[in-house]
């Protein structure tokens, strides 16, 4: 019998293909919630798969479990794999292991300070009760008025409480940073002044994302190569069944993300799962490190990770590649 990591990542990678075909975000939604609930619960499956009691789970109903027991049973999915056939997928055989239990900490979070729905002490206390060494706190920069951004006053005021929440948390780093707008000529949102005293700069895409490819192109290479962006966050703002990504020279900007040194976000986010494991593989090929984040605006949504961690192995990323695998000291000195 298979573990519960493998259960998990099942469902949600056919919650994940399932988005992506017209009439069957419903059916996306509730593969999404099963994965979601076995992260959360993290029940005994294989005593419930022998009990015959997997409809017990909370949101798995007759159809997704017997997808699970077939993953339980089997360590595969006949399902998932028609699935990758016909979305054109390719085949699995080079992934790596993927050990959660490394999983040092998520490096892209919001809290109340701009739109997430909990206080940073909050997000602070889910972190360290997942064990992680460190938080990036990246809410937003003031650009899009409706997420309540932080410009560089409210960003001070920001880091006089993760000094003193971080007090109050004994062995969690949080680490001070920004979400930052890219702007339609890839300028960045908040000033090099600003940005150069963080310590997580995610530079994103989040309007404008139908720009015509040569200048999207250009409007990501400028982002890329401001001198304070450590990470691009979700690399073309997608959201796979409403909202198409921007469409820009993959190649080259992955490549000058590689020659930077600049991350390549997975962003966890059921939402979003962006970079896909498509595009994470062509950057991988190109050279480029990544990061593995939740995005997550609640502490439930720390979760994601554990959700969606099937995109790094389906994309050929191995662990020493992913910067959310190193200990603090060196992801500072990654980061620089």
């Amino acid at each position: 019998m298979t573990g519960l990591d493998e259960g998990i990542w099942a469902l949600s990678e056919i919650g994940y293909l399932l988005r992506q075909q017209e009439g069957e975000i419903h059916r996306a939604r509730a593969f999404t919630r099963a994965a979601f609930e076995l992260a959360r619960q993290r029940p005994e499956l294989a005593a419930l798969r022998k009990a015959n009691q997997l409809e017990s789970i909370e949101s798995v109903g007759a159809g997704i479990a017997r997808v699970l027991a077939e993953v339980i049973d089997t360590g595969r999915s006949s399902y998932l794999e028609r699935l990758r056939e016909l979305m054109g997928q390719p085949a699995a055989g080079d992934e790596p292991p993927l050990r959660l239990a490394g999983y040092r900490g998520d490096l892209h979070s919001h809290t109340e300070w701009s739109d997430g729905r909990a206080t940073l002490p909050e997000m602070a206390l889910a972190a360290r009760a997942r064990g992680y060494r460190y938080l990036g706190v990246t809410d937003h920069s003031p650009r899009i008025a409706v997420v309540n951004g932080l410009n560089p006053e409210r960003l001070r005021a920001q880091a006089r409480q993760i000094e003193e929440t971080e007090a109050l948390l004994p062995g969690l780093a949080l680490l001070r940073g920004i979400e930052v707008d890219i702007l339609e000529d890839g300028r960045l949102d908040l000033d090099e002044e600003t940005l150069s005293g963080l310590e997580v700069v995610i530079a994103s895409p989040h309007v404008k994302l139908r720009t015509e490819k040569a200048a999207m192109t250009q409007r990501m290479l400028r982002a890329v190569e401001h001198p304070q962006v450590n990470v691009v966050g979700h690399p073309t703002g997608r959201r796979p069944g409403s909202r198409a990504g921007a469409e820009y020279d993959f190649e080259a900007v992955f490549g000058r993300c590689a020659e930077l040194g600049v991350a390549l976000e997975i962003d966890c986010d059921p939402a979003r799962m962006d970079a896909g494991p498509e595009l994470a593989r062509l950057a991988a090929g190109l050279g480029c490190r990544f990061c593995l984040d939740s995005d997550a605006h609640a502490p439930d949504e720390l979760l994601y990770v554990d959700m969606a961690a099937w995109m790094a192995r389906r994309a050929g990323i191995p662990e020493d590649r992913i910067l959310n695998w190193l200990e603090l000291d060196d992801l500072r000195r990654a980061l620089r």
